[in-house]
Parts: structure tokens; sequence; C-alpha cells
């Protein structure tokens, strides 16, 4: 193989004149990951439960509500759904929210669009596991909630739910982990984070391998955290003898 490898191009003050070495803008790649992977994971976990409790609950009309969420959602393409919060949304809204959104900062815009595009996705996916985490416990636990005198709010926060997010923290970790690795959709709207700042890199470096193995390397390490991260939770709030525990 014809390749000069040159690890050394990662220390080397950037070409645009800013006061960064290369490997300086794939630090700041990784940061912008791990800020957009845990706010898109926070949203999508908040979308997302909202969504699973309303396609549960006997109100036919929250259940419409949740199932057109999720079939929406899930069944356009991630990139297709940054573009159009990114190109389309900020034109639909009244005309003086629409121009303070075109009015942000570059990052804070590309940012907050993807936190978006990324949350909102990630949390018809979310939905989906929470209903068929409530789904999966008899309805003997919903019955006997109501018959103590609970609320139907009361018996989701107080006998349901917690019994449904410690079953469902295998497949929550699966997600947390795939929404690290969309997060590289993001370049493509302007936000650098990993990804986009390696290529970045390969377009003044012309060193291809050394970029995308450091890329490779920052992606292992992130997942790495997030499955200690998640275990660390599994085992604070692990029920023997419950399902998926």
């Amino acid at each position: 193989m014809d390749y000069h490898w040159n690890w050394g191009v990662l220390l080397q003050p950037v070409a645009t004149g800013e006061p960064h070495t290369y490997l300086g803008w794939l630090a700041t790649g990784f940061m912008n990951t791990v800020a957009l992977t845990l706010c898109a994971w926070l949203l999508a976990l908040a979308v997302g439960s909202l969504a699973g409790i309303a396609r549960t609950l006997p109100n036919r009309f929250a259940r419409a509500a949740g199932t057109a969420y999720v079939s929406l959602f899930r069944n356009v393409p991630l990139i297709v759904q940054f573009f159009v919060w990114y190109f389309v949304v900020p034109e639909l809204l009244p005309a003086t929210a629409g121009d303070w959104i075109k009015g942000l900062p570059p990052y804070t815009q590309f940012f907050v669009v993807s936190v978006l595009a990324l949350g909102v996705y990630t949390g018809s996916r979310v939905c989906e596991q929470l209903r068929a985490g409530i789904e999966a416990l008899p309805k003997g636990q919903r019955n006997a909630g109501l018959a103590l005198g609970l609320t139907l709010g009361q018996t989701y926060r107080h006998v349901l739910l917690p019994v449904a997010y410690r079953t469902i923290i295998p497949p929550l970790t699966s997600e947390f982990l795939i929404i690290s690795k969309n997060s590289a959709v993001a370049s493509t709207i302007g936000l650098l984070e990993l990804s986009g700042q390696a290529r970045q890199l390969v377009d003044y470096t012309a060193q291809p391998y050394e970029s995308f193995i450091c890329v490779t390397l920052g992606y292992v390490v992130l997942n790495f955290l997030i499955i200690r991260l998640m275990g660390f939770v599994r085992n604070r709030t692990h029920v023997p003898g419950l399902l998926g525990q």
C-alpha cells in the first residue's frame, strides 16, 4: 500500500490560522458529539416516554396521537428529518419565531436543530420500547393500583412505570448507543461533530487514515462509557426476578 503515514500532522497548527492543532479539532468534535448525544437522549426519553404512555392509555385520542407520532418519525429517514428541521420548520413557524431561529449564531442553530431532529426521531423508538414494557406487565398490576384508590396517573407513576423502565433498560442502552452514532448525521447541516471534524481534517491534510482511526477510537471510547453508565443504572435499579433483569 503506497500510503505515507504521518501521525505528527495531528499536532500541527491548523492551516486556517486558528490557535488550534488538528488534534484540537478532533477533540472539539468529540465534545460536540458528547453534548449532542446527551441532549438528544434526554429529549428522546422525555418525548418517547410521553408518547409511550399515551399509546397505553384507555383514551383512544391519546393512543391515536401516539401512534401518529411513531408512524411519522419512524418511517422517514433520519437525514431527511434533519433537512426538514433545518430548512423547512423555520419557514413554517410564525415570522418572529422563524427569524429568531435563523438569526441564532451558526453553531447554536446547528446544535439546537440537531438536538431536535435526533431527539424526536429517537423518541419514536423509545416510545415503542416503553409501550412494550408497560404492556408486558401483568394487567393485574394496573387493576390493583386502581383498586387501591390510586388515580390512573398515580398508578402509572408509582406502579407501572418504575417496573417498565427497569424492564427496558437493555433496549434503552442500545438506543443510547445508536443515538451516539446517528449524531454523525448532524454534519450534513453544518454541525462539526466528531465525524464532521475528521472530514474537515482530511480536506486540509490529505491524511484520511490517521483522521478516521482517531474518529473510530473516539466512538469506541464514547460507547464504552455509555455501556458502563447504563450498566451502573441497571445494577442500581436491579430487582431480583424481574423480567429483563
